[in-house]
This record gives C-alpha cells, structure tokens and sequence, in this order.
C-alpha cells in the first residue's frame, strides 16, 4: 500500500469541538456548501457513540487539518481549500459506511442554517 502525500492521521492532535466551530463559522461561505457539509458530516459522526475507533481517529485526523490554520495551501490564497476538501474527502469515504441517516439529517440540518435553499439531493458527496 502506497503512502499517502499527507498522513491525516498526524493532525488530530489540533482538532478540538471549539477549534471546529470557529473555523466553520469563519469560512462557511467562503470555503462552499460541499466542503462545510463534509466537514459537518464527520463532525456529528465523530460524536456518534457507534462509530468505531479508528474511525474515529480518521475523522479527528481529517478536522485537525480542516482546523489548521496553516496547512499546505493556506486558506486565504485562491484554491486554498483544496487541500482541506482532500482531507475530508479521505476521511469521508473511509467511514462513509458508518455514516447513519441521524448523522447526515445533523449535518443538513446545521448547513441549511447557514445556506439557504439548500436540497439534498445537491449535496452528494460521491
């Protein structure tokens, strides 16, 4: 198995619950529906009592980079997302299997809060 450019998994130790809503309330509209709706996905699922373990540490991998406010493309240059939707991507698709409707019903709920006229069927993922 290849490694990957990025070890997410070396950045949990800068997620924190405050940490996550300062940056999401900061760049919200800034940074685009699909990536808040990823980020909000693993955030509610990282406080599922269900999830396993390890995905769990995925997940807290995965925010502590979102959470970065230095990381490899920095958010304020254009495209400085980018990396930050990688990281969300790959956290998403390893425990997306995990993912309850309870979760994503969190996740859209919250979105909507801050974009309006948003449908679900315009937030798939993958």
């Amino acid at each position: 198995m290849g490694k990957k450019l990025i070890d997410y998994l070396n950045y949990q130790q800068y997620f924190s619950v405050e940490g996550f809503w300062q940056k999401i309330s900061n760049v919200a509209q800034k940074a685009g529906v699909k990536i808040v709706y990823g980020a909000l996905l693993l955030f509610y699922a990282s406080m599922d009592k269900n999830i396993p373990l390890a995905d769990k540490a995925k997940i807290y991998g995965a925010l502590g980079y979102f959470i970065l406010p230095v990381d490899l493309i920095p958010d304020f240059l254009p495209g400085g997302y980018v990396d930050d939707l990688g990281a969300l991507v790959w956290a998403l698709k390893t425990v997306w299997d995990n993912i309850t409707p309870e979760v994503h019903d969190k996740a859209y709920n919250k979105l909507s809060s801050w974009f309006s006229n948003i449908k679900r069927e315009d937030l798939k993922l993958f």
